[in-house]
């Protein structure tokens, strides 16, 4: 059995010794899913989302997030910002939203003026490995907790242990878990932490951190050439980083308006998409060689401008929602739009499964849309909720998670 097969079996053993009635193994133990790719590999999507097949089970309000949820067997977990001075981490049962433990802490903080819109509130979506959660606050604090009881385990304060600035936008990147470590943009920097006790690996692209160095992207870890890498996208660099010593394999600049780099990078056939607010969408080769230093090649590039929406790849083709508010398909072997749909709203959170993408658009609505290259074909879709919708859907089972600015809603179909 793997480690992380093991870590699996241990928690749900743990869980079962508690008397707890477990669920299927199916979990949302992070940013975009287990994969992080946003696709659902045993899951099937509902056939409409009219409320008959798509039934509400509950609704609980909270306080404000843009963290999505994370689900893991029998409970979901949910951050929230509380009078703007706490922040606290709930785990809630699946089956009814009650609350069965909570964590919290002093560490909010204030964004620009510029950036008021958005809101003073938690952003980053926590992780978990089946035992422990990491959960990074705004004030560039990771905190550690026992996914059990939320008892917390070990934090980080970067600020404080590393004299970097606070980021002017809060601790934004989701963490990524990579066997036993953790890997995070804080600190002004890339850090490679061991997920059991905090302590740091390695330190990488230090770039003094503040308005500049506040990375809004989240990293991926990949197999690029055969070589395992960390695919890392800064306020200005896309990077391949050595998981062995944090050192760069390559590097491409990245045109942006402000640093407004906020995507995923998406991979595919060992190359690497990116789209940017007040850039381009480019697909990127890498060349290597043993006698040389890696380089990287635009395979092509193309005018649409992503935004915060973190596109799905499937089959040989990247949905994505853009900067303009509207819904591109784009070919992935000749760079070429397919088709391009009317503005819908300013977010969307993105899954696939089954040839269908739900999408939950930031005004609450809900989108089943068939994965068709060919043309834009939406198959269903419903108003969820009243409130803004900021935080990425999670699902598991047949149920599916929406955290709206003001709560926590369970949907499920049969």
């Amino acid at each position: 059995m793997d480690r992380r097969g093991f870590s699996k079996w241990f928690a749900s053993l743990c869980l079962l010794s508690s008397g707890t009635n477990l669920w299927s193994e199916e979990r949302w133990p992070g940013w975009r899913g287990s994969t992080r790719d946003g696709i659902l590999s045993s899951t099937k999507l509902p056939s409409s989302l009219d409320d008959t097949s798509l039934k509400k089970m509950w609704d609980i309000p909270l306080d404000c997030s843009y963290s999505g949820p994370i689900i893991e067997s029998d409970r979901v977990i949910v951050t929230e910002t509380r009078t703007k001075k706490v922040e606290a981490v709930l785990a809630l049962s699946r089956k009814d939203g009650t609350k069965l433990w909570e964590a919290e802490w002093d560490g909010a903080m204030s964004v620009p003026f510029f950036a008021k819109s958005n809101g003073d509130w938690i952003r980053s979506t926590p992780a978990s490995d089946g035992i422990r959660i990491f959960v990074a606050g705004m004030r560039d604090v990771l905190v550690c907790l026992n996914v059990s009881d939320g008892k917390e385990v070990w934090r980080i304060d970067f600020p404080k242990v590393f004299g970097t600035p606070l980021p002017d936008f809060g601790f934004v990147c989701s963490p990524l878990i990579d066997g036993e470590y953790l890997v995070v943009q804080a600190g002004g920097s890339l850090f490679k932490l061991e997920g059991a006790t905090g302590k740091v690996v390695w330190r990488s692209l230090e770039d003094g951190g503040g308005m500049n160095g506040s990375a809004f992207s989240s990293p991926v870890v990949a197999e690029l050439k055969g070589i395992k890498q960390y695919v890392v996208q800064t306020r200005t660099q896309l990077y391949g980083i050595d998981p062995t010593n944090g050192k760069p394999i390559w590097s491409k600049e990245i045109e942006a308006f402000r640093g407004m780099n906020i995507l995923t990078p998406s991979l595919w056939k060992d190359r690497i998409f990116t789209s940017s607010y007040g850039g381009k969408s480019w697909l990127f080769e890498l060349e290597s060689s043993q006698s040389a230093p890696w380089t990287v090649r635009t395979a092509w590039e193309q005018k649409s401008q992503g935004y915060m929406s973190t596109p799905l790849i499937i089959g040989s083709h990247i949905y994505m929602h853009l900067r303009n508010q509207r819904f591109v398909c784009i070919d992935l072997e000749s760079g070429k739009e397919t088709w391009t749909s009317k503005p819908f709203g300013k977010y969307w959170s993105m899954v696939a499964s089954d040839s269908k993408i739900l999408a939950l658009d930031e005004r609450g609505i809900l989108y089943l849309i068939e994965a068709n290259p060919n043309e834009l074909k939406v198959l269903s879709e419903r108003k969820v909720s009243d409130e803004e919708c900021w935080a990425h859907v999670a699902l598991a089972d047949n149920q599916i998670f929406i955290r709206h600015l003001k709560g926590l809603s369970l949907f499920e179909w049969q």
